[in-house]
């Protein structure tokens, strides 16, 4: 039943990402720590999350932007591989309250000043800021969507964003899964509730493809900045004991 009702839900959580930029993994994160425990959270959401990104990469090929993918590789690659060790020695929860203050801010500030571009980001900034996502992946299993000021700021739309998003994304998940298994974090039971998520991703992701290829870039946008807004409420709500000082 447990495995039917994870199915269920990572299918709908898949089918909302691809038309808003990512965010499965806020959905799929707490589910996972009540079926398993919070210590498997981040090799369960890096199988699946590795699975269905695999697919939309094959799916949206022709719309990978490269030239901010080769310099994203690297910071990402290195990071990755340091977040997942630090998942065996750290218990950093202020990372996922630090990471939602971030995204409604940046919803906030997109909303308030109208603009498709509240900043200029140029394609050599994806290295370091490749480095920490992939580092805060590592440790807590997904950053959520914090990468989407970036891709939005840089000018990536719709099936470009998608496609570049889920190539980064598979790239940092097999450097942290090949450090999950040498490390000794990767159950069994992990690979099972893994690939439950991952397969959930195929019909998924072809209804997003087709609803994609439906909307606007305006109403691609403003699904993408709800869908941060979201993440980062319930990212906030999540550890919203750390907000209380007494």
């Amino acid at each position: 039943m447990s495995i039917f009702f994870l199915g269920l839900v990572s299918f709908v959580a898949w089918s909302i990402s691809a038309v808003a930029g990512g965010g499965s993994p806020i959905v799929l994160i707490p589910l996972t720590s009540f079926l398993l425990g919070t210590q498997s959270v981040a090799p369960t959401i890096t199988i699946g999350m590795l699975i269905g990104n695999c697919q939309r990469i094959l799916m949206f090929w022709k719309y990978i932007n490269w030239p901010v993918s080769l310099w994203y590789f690297p910071g990402a690659l290195v990071g990755a591989v340091l977040g997942a060790y630090s998942l065996s020695i750290l218990d950093l929860k202020w990372l996922q309250l630090v990471i939602g203050i971030f995204l409604i801010v940046t919803v906030f500030s997109f909303w308030v000043s109208k603009k498709e571009r509240t900043f200029e980001v140029k394609a050599w900034q994806f290295l370091p800021v490749g480095f920490l996502y992939a580092f805060i992946s590592g440790l807590i299993g997904s950053s959520g969507p914090v990468m989407n000021p970036l891709y939005l700021n840089y000018g990536l739309l719709k099936e470009e964003m998608i496609a570049t998003k889920s190539t980064h994304v598979v790239v940092v998940h097999i450097a942290k899964l090949i450090a999950y298994g040498t490390l000794g974090v990767l159950s069994p039971d992990a690979l099972g509730y893994g690939l439950v998520i991952g397969l959930a991703a195929f019909p998924a992701n072809l209804l997003g493809k087709f609803v994609l290829h439906k909307i606007s870039e305006h109403q691609f946008r403003q699904t993408v900045l709800a869908m941060m807004a979201l993440a980062g409420v319930l990212m906030v709500w999540s550890q919203r004991e750390l907000l209380t000082f007494w």
